[in-house]
């Protein structure tokens, strides 16, 4: 009997279970029952939705992505704030498409959702040739800066994380 086949993640079982006893705030055994069905039920669900997983090559890399990536949204989210309450400075919104380097559907939707966390961007859609990303930014003076930025903070440190 192959654990695998009624635990396929228990990574997300526990997080699930974490969740939803946090969500509740309660450790009654009710509660916790509950918790541990939708967390060893969802995951037997959705099994057959998930796509492999591509294997981290280098999760240091990894690791100074989230902290860069956190950084980011605390800075930016000072900036549109800052932006927003400036009378004196009226913000530049505008589309950019992004052209993508990489290929793999988990490092492009990694790619947009760090770029839609970002406070200020938003990724609106993603080209069904997987050529390009549709770009809102907030307050775009300069294009390729963008672009440049975009590409260097981001989609480069992905490549090397997952080595597409």
């Amino acid at each position: 009997m192959k654990i695998e086949r009624y635990l396929p993640a228990p990574a997300l079982s526990l997080i699930l279970l974490i969740t939803w006893l946090l969500m509740v705030s309660s450790l009654s055994f009710g509660q916790i029952l509950l918790g541990l069905i939708l967390a060893l039920g969802i995951p037997l669900i959705t099994r057959r939705f998930w796509l492999p997983l591509p294997r981290i090559k280098h999760p240091i890399k990894l690791a100074f992505f989230v902290l860069r990536v956190l950084g980011d949204i605390v800075v930016a989210n000072i900036q549109v704030s800052l932006l927003i309450w400036s009378p004196k400075r009226a913000p530049h919104p505008g589309f950019i498409e992004y052209p993508l380097h990489v290929q793999d559907r988990l490092a492009i939707t990694l790619l947009a959702n760090t770029i839609t966390m970002t406070p200020g961007t938003v990724s609106t859609n993603i080209s069904l040739d997987k050529s390009s990303l549709l770009i809102h930014a907030l307050d775009m003076s300069d294009e390729q800066a963008l672009i440049r930025d975009i590409y260097e903070r981001y989609e480069r440190p992905i490549k090397e994380i997952f080595e597409c």
